[in-house]
Parts: structure tokens; C-alpha cells; sequence
């Protein structure tokens, strides 16, 4: 059985059919980023490893980055979940920017490529950029229990960091692992103030 993301496209939505495609697609563009790296990806290529035509492929995809993009949304919205209603504030704002910081973890050069990819300026990647922002927002919101439509300043200030970290991240200054372990650290300063 297939997750709600996994019928969605940022263009349309998808049949089961088109859904196992753009699935191969964004599993062959995983195998690619990790022999070729972000420079050696191309659309083209993925279709072809995915057994898709490149013309298909550019049907769901308009660019490399469009397909990186959505290979992490993938992996955040299915990698990120529900803060534990059980745990403190504090501990549920640690499980979401613990989860949001190693969900490209160990994925070769995937987070060096998200960085890249979401910086871009395709149209659908802004759409997923966008989708993101507003995923982990809410899941941030229900960690502190907060509206994410009237964000607080603290919120607000646990976004800045996340982004501030996965960037670093991304341009290779410290494992996913690493920004991990400091998201949580500057998370508890923020809240046992």
C-alpha cells in the first residue's frame, strides 16, 4: 500500500500506475546523485535507469533539482513524525529537528544535492520548498503546541536554526549526524530559558 505522498506529484495527482514511476524515478535519481553526485545527474539519465522514456520522466519533472526536491519531500514526510505527545516541549522540538536532520543522513550525496536543489529557482521546486517549509512548521507547532498560522518567536527562531543547520550540512561542514546532535543542543538553550 502506497502513502497519500507517494499518489502525489507536485504537478498532479497520481494514478497507482503513475505513482510506482515517479517512485523508480526518484529511487534510480538516489542511485544516480550517488555515483555521479548532483553534476552528473540528469533526467535523462534517471529515466533511463528507471526503464522510463526520458519523455515521461519530463512529465513529472521539469529539472534535476525539481526531482531532488522531490526525493526529500519524499523522505521528510515519511522520515518525520508526530511530535510524541507524551514527551516535554523540549523533547518533542528535539524528536522533530532530530528527524528533519537525519533524514538525508547516511544517503550518500543527497544532502549536498537538497541544498543545491532547493536553493534553485524552478517554479516546482519553489512549490516543494514551499510544502516543506510548511511540513516541518506544523510538526515544530505541534511540539511546542502552537498555531503555525500565528507562529510565536520561538518558533520562528527554531526554523532559522534548522535551515541554518541543514544548509551547513549540505555544503559538507559537519555530518547530518553531527547538525543533528547541535539542532537538539541549541533547542534546549532556546526552551530552558
Amino acid at each position: 500500500m502506497s502513502s497519500p505522498v507517494s499518489q502525489e506529484s507536485t504537478r498532479r495527482r497520481l494514478t497507482q500506475q503513475q505513482a510506482e514511476t515517479v517512485t523508480r524515478l526518484t529511487d534510480a535519481a538516489v542511485d544516480v546523485l550517488n555515483a555521479e553526485g548532483f553534476d552528473g545527474l540528469t533526467v535523462r539519465t534517471v529515466a533511463k535507469i528507471a526503464g522510463v522514456a526520458p519523455a515521461t520522466a519530463y512529465t513529472y519533472f521539469s529539472s534535476k533539482s525539481h526531482l531532488v526536491a522531490e526525493v526529500f519531500w519524499r523522505r521528510l514526510s515519511a522520515g518525520v513524525l508526530e511530535p510524541d505527545p507524551n514527551a516535554s516541549a523540549t523533547e518533542r522540538v528535539a524528536q522533530v529537528l532530530r528527524e528533519v536532520a537525519l533524514v538525508v543522513a547516511g544517503e550518500g550525496q543527497l544532502g549536498g544535492a537538497v541544498t543545491v536543489a532547493l536553493l534553485g529557482t524552478d517554479p516546482d521546486v519553489e512549490h516543494l520548498r514551499v510544502r516543506i517549509g510548511a511540513f516541518i512548521r506544523r510538526r515544530l507547532a505541534a511540539a511546542l503546541e502552537e498555531d503555525p498560522e500565528n507562529p510565536g518567536p520561538l518558533l520562528d527562531a527554531l526554523e532559522m536554526i534548522y535551515s541554518g543547520g541543514l544548509v551547513y550540512a549540505g555544503m559538507g561542514h559537519m555530518t547530518y549526524e553531527q547538525t543533528s546532535e547541535r539542532l537538539v543542543a541549541a533547542a534546549h538553550l532556546l526552551m530552558e530559558k
